[in-house]
């Protein structure tokens, strides 16, 4: 793992390169077009392989832009519902295939394709209204899933059927990661009768969990080389051993969602309560906050964030709004 451990984050002595002044609306003609549901435009990720955009639009389905959001066509057929959990739709993070995952809430269970030539294919209707869908990405037919259903108090549902089947895990849970085919962590979530909450792992399949840290966090992990970052309510840390021990990366206050990676393990950017930070040395160092578009008004617990390196180009929107780009000048 290839950062600064225990670094204390330090806002404004990173110098970065020059961003455009304005952020540049992309969907205003394709939401014009498509009749969607409550919630309008509700997720987006950057094709990292080919820079093309994917996003989803509610009771519509996805779109993709192959020219940076000049044209869009429609991925596949249409499905009902909407992705809500900034970063639950996503392509395959480890690289080694096409696959990606697209959980929904109010519509279909969740759903399988291919970020090329999607047929979606949808699992067991036990996983639909769900927040996301932890996947286990080193298995080809993904049979070990976890997946949180929406506003059911934290309950946390297992599958190792591929979907076919799920059991009930408990609730009073959080976002959660699976590394393979019996190792994953899930957060507890924070309340008033669990003022400190634990990750908790399991290493059988999830049939038994046990602390593993004790961290409070509320947005998804991000998977990059063979290190999982997750932000915490006042820090960024990592594990390179599947969980079982975690590291500090830096101090970061009030971080929503991240880190969304650049060209290495050392650009990242976060989505804190301010704006965009980035870093460019693995979290020593971070830039001051970049401003959100006007358009999103502020920094809401649905807003996505995500990067095309090949463009050197920043995407961010949130559930309900335009989705915007800037660019280096």
């Amino acid at each position: 793992m290839r950062t600064a451990v225990g670094a204390v984050v330090l806002f404004g002595c990173l110098a970065v390169p020059a961003w455009s002044a304005e952020w540049e609306p992309l969907t205003t003609e394709l939401l014009k077009k498509e009749k969607t549901g409550f919630g309008g435009l509700c997720g987006v990720v950057v094709d990292r392989k080919t820079g093309a955009l994917l996003v989803d639009l509610s009771d519509r389905g996805v779109f993709r832009s192959a020219d940076g959001g000049k044209s869009w066509e429609q991925v596949g057929e249409a499905f009902k519902g909407r992705t809500e959990t900034p970063g639950c739709m996503l392509i395959d993070p480890t690289g080694k295939t096409r696959q990606m995952v697209v959980p929904l809430v109010y519509g279909a269970p969740v759903t399988f394709g291919d970020a090329d030539r999607v047929v979606w294919k949808a699992v067991d209707g036990k996983s639909a209204h769900v927040d996301w869908c932890a996947v286990d990405w080193t298995d080809a037919e993904h049979r070990f899933l976890l997946v949180l259903k929406h506003e059911s108090g934290g309950l946390l549902l297992a599958s190792q059927d591929g979907g076919k089947s799920f059991a009930e895990v408990g609730k009073g849970y959080g976002p959660a990661w699976v590394f393979d085919g019996q190792t994953a962590v899930v957060a507890e979530a924070k309340s008033t009768a669990k003022p400190k909450p634990n990750l908790m792992r399991t290493t059988d399949g999830g049939k038994s969990w046990q602390p593993c840290g004790a961290y409070s966090v509320k947005a998804l992990p991000h998977w990059h080389g063979d290190t999982l970052y997750w932000l915490t309510d006042d820090a960024l840390i990592a594990t390179t051993d599947r969980g079982e021990s975690w590291k500090k990366v830096c101090d970061l206050k009030d971080g929503r969602f991240g880190p969304v990676f650049g060209k290495d393990a050392k650009q990242l950017f976060v989505l804190t309560g301010a704006g965009i930070v980035e870093s460019t040395d693995g979290g020593a160092t971070w830039s001051k906050p970049l401003p959100p578009p006007k358009g999103l008004n502020g920094v809401a617990g649905l807003t996505w964030l995500d990067y095309d390196p090949g463009a050197d180009a920043l995407y961010i929107m949130k559930m309900g709004s335009e989705l915007y780009r800037l660019s280096r000048k």
